[in-house]
C-alpha cells in the first residue's frame, strides 16, 4: 500500500486500485506512515515464518483500518507489535480452539452447537484409540452394517420402522428428496420456503436434488385444499418444513400433518417432514413447544429428518426415520456414501441416544443448560461478580436456545454485567476473545455481559479471571 496526497484529501492505493477516503488530518497520515512493513514486523515474531507473515499482515491491515476510521492510536508501532505477537500466538494454537461460551446462546452454531455429554466424550476417546467393528460383524466375521446400533436405538425411541444417519440435517433432506422425488414435483407451502443460517434455502436444496418445486398457498395461509389442487401425475412428494428460526403469527394457517399424511396416502405420494431440530423428550418442559419426531412418525409421515447437534444434544448428524420402504430407497441412493457418518460421529451419537434410552437426559449438557434453575444461575453469576469486583454487577436478562430452535423463547435468568470503563465494550470483548482462555461474551447497552447459563462453575471462574486480567 502507498499513501497519496491530493490537496487535503487522502487516497490509498491498494490492490492496484485507488479509492477515496474522507478528508484525513495530517495526524492520521503520520500514524499511517508509522506502520511497519509486513516483512519488518514478521521478522520480530517467533515461530514459523508462515505464521509470522500471516499475523503481521492481519494486524497491520486491522490497525490501518482503525486509524483510517479516526481512532487515535498511540504509539502505533508498539500497538501493532503487541497485537501481532498475540495474533501469532493464536494462529499457532491447535484448531479448532476451545472457548468459554459466555453469550447465553446454548446451541451457538458458530461455537459448535451442542457440547457433548461425558459418556459421548468417553465413547469418542475409546473408538479413537483403537480399531473398531465399524463395518464388521463380530459374529460372522464378514462385513457389517455401519451405524446399526443407531438405527435400533432411534427406532425404539421414536416408533419408526427404520432409520438412517448421515452427516447433518441438510444432507438428510437432500438425500430424501433425491431418493424419492428426483425428476418429479414436490409440493411445498409458500410459508415454509425458509432460509436458515449460511444461506441454506429450501428451494436450492430441491433444485440440487433434481426435484421440481411446486409452491402452494400464501406466505401466511396454506390449507389442505391448496395441496390437493396442486397435485398432478408428475407429483412425487409433499414436503413439510418446520419454521425453525422464525414464526408466522397473527392471521396464519397451515394444514395439519395428519391431513397431509392422509392426502399423501390417498394419492400415492411420499410425505417428508423436515423438523430441523426436533425434540425427543419433554425435558426441559419448554421443549414441548418444538415438534417431535415421535409425533411426526405417529401422524404417518413417510420420512422425518432432524439434526443430531441441536435439541438432541449430540454430535453433528442428520437423522432420517420413518417407513421401511422409504428408508431403503434412501439407503440405496449413491449419495449415501458421500454423506455417511464416520466412526467418531457414530460413537458420540450412539452414546447420546443411549442416555435417552436409559432416561438420563439430564446428563445432556445442552438440555441441562436450557432447563437450568434460576438458583443455580444466580450462584454462578454472583461468583463472577465477586471475583471481578466493583466493575461487575448482577442484572436480570435472558438467554436463547439458538441453533434455529425456540425462536420466540426467552430463557430468563441473572447475568453478570461488566462496565468496560474507558476502553469501551468492543475492546474488552476483543481482549476476552483473544485471551487465554478464549472467552466469547455478548455486548448490551455499552457493557459486556457474561451469561452463566452457558458456562460451568469452572468456566465461570476462568471467565471472571480473564475479565479481571483484561480490566487490569
Amino acid at each position: 500500500m502507498r499513501i497519496l496526497h491530493r490537496g487535503k484529501a487522502l487516497l490509498v492505493a491498494k490492490q492496484n486500485r485507488d479509492y477515496p477516503l474522507s478528508v484525513a488530518t495530517e495526524e492520521t497520515s503520520k500514524r499511517l506512515q508509522q506502520l511497519p512493513s509486513v516483512e519488518q514486523l514478521a521478522a520480530t515474531l517467533s515461530g514459523s515464518r508462515n505464521v509470522a507473515v500471516r499475523a503481521a499482515r492481519k494486524e497491520i491491515d486491522s490497525l490501518r483500518e482503525r486509524i483510517l476510521a479516526g481512532e487515535e492510536i498511540e504509539p502505533v508501532h508498539l500497538v501493532v507489535q503487541k497485537a501481532a505477537v498475540e495474533c501469532a500466538r493464536l494462529m499457532s494454537e491447535p484448531q479448532p480452539r476451545p472457548v468459554i461460551n459466555a453469550t447465553g446462546v446454548v446451541l451457538h452454531t458458530n461455537l459448535g452447537r451442542a457440547p457433548l455429554a461425558d459418556e459421548a466424550i468417553e465413547a469418542l476417546v475409546r473408538v479413537s484409540r483403537s480399531y473398531s467393528d465399524l463395518e464388521f460383524d463380530l459374529e460372522s466375521g464378514g462385513r457389517g452394517a455401519r451405524g446399526s446400533d443407531i438405527e435400533l436405538l432411534i427406532c425404539e425411541l421414536t416408533g419408526a420402522e427404520a432409520a438412517l444417519a448421515v452427516n447433518n440435517n441438510a444432507a438428510a433432506l437432500l438425500l430424501a428428496l433425491s431418493a424419492l422425488a428426483a425428476g418429479a414435483e414436490v409440493v411445498v407451502s409458500r410459508g415454509q420456503l425458509i432460509e436458515i443460517g449460511g444461506g441454506f434455502r429450501i428451494p436450492d436444496v430441491l433444485a440440487q436434488s433434481g426435484a421440481r418445486l411446486v409452491e402452494v398457498g400464501t406466505t401466511n395461509r396454506t390449507r389442505i385444499e391448496d395441496y390437493q389442487a396442486a397435485i398432478t401425475p408428475d407429483t412425487a412428494a409433499i414436503l413439510r418444513v418446520h419454521q425453525s428460526n422464525f414464526r408466522t403469527v397473527g392471521f396464519a394457517e397451515e394444514a395439519e400433518l395428519g391431513e397431509l399424511a392422509n392426502l399423501a396416502k390417498v394419492r400415492g405420494l411420499a410425505l417428508v417432514d423436515d423438523l430441523g431440530s426436533g425434540a425427543l423428550r419433554d425435558y426441559p418442559a419448554i421443549l414441548t413447544t418444538e415438534p417431535s419426531p415421535i409425533t411426526s412418525v405417529a401422524a404417518g409421515a413417510d420420512l422425518v429428518c432432524f439434526s443430531g447437534d441441536k435439541l438432541l444434544g449430540g454430535p453433528q448428524a442428520g437423522l432420517l426415520i420413518g417407513q421401511s420402504q422409504a428408508i431403503e430407497r434412501c439407503g440405496r441412493h449413491p449419495l449415501v456414501r458421500a454423506l455417511r457418518l464416520d466412526k467418531l460421529q457414530i460413537a458420540a451419537l450412539t452414546a447420546t441416544l443411549r442416555l435417552y434410552h436409559d432416561a438420563r437426559t439430564t446428563e445432556i449438557p445442552a438440555l441441562a443448560m436450557i432447563g437450568a434453575p434460576e438458583a443455580e444461575l444466580g450462584k454462578r453469576a454472583m461468583l463472577m461478580v465477586e471475583m471481578i469486583g466493583d466493575a461487575a454487577r448482577i442484572e436480570a436478562s435472558h438467554a436463547r436456545a439458538g441453533g434455529g430452535t425456540l425462536p420466540l423463547a426467552a430463557l430468563d435468568g441473572p447475568v453478570c454485567v461488566v462496565d468496560p470503563g474507558s476502553a469501551g465494550p468492543d475492546q474488552l470483548a476483543r481482549a476476552l476473545r483473544r485471551g487465554s482462555p478464549h472467552v466469547v461474551a455478548r455486548i448490551g447497552d455499552g457493557e459486556v455481559i457474561l451469561d452463566p447459563r452457558t458456562m460451568s462453575d469452572e468456566e465461570a471462574s476462568n471467565a471472571a479471571r480473564a475479565v479481571r486480567k483484561a480490566l487490569d
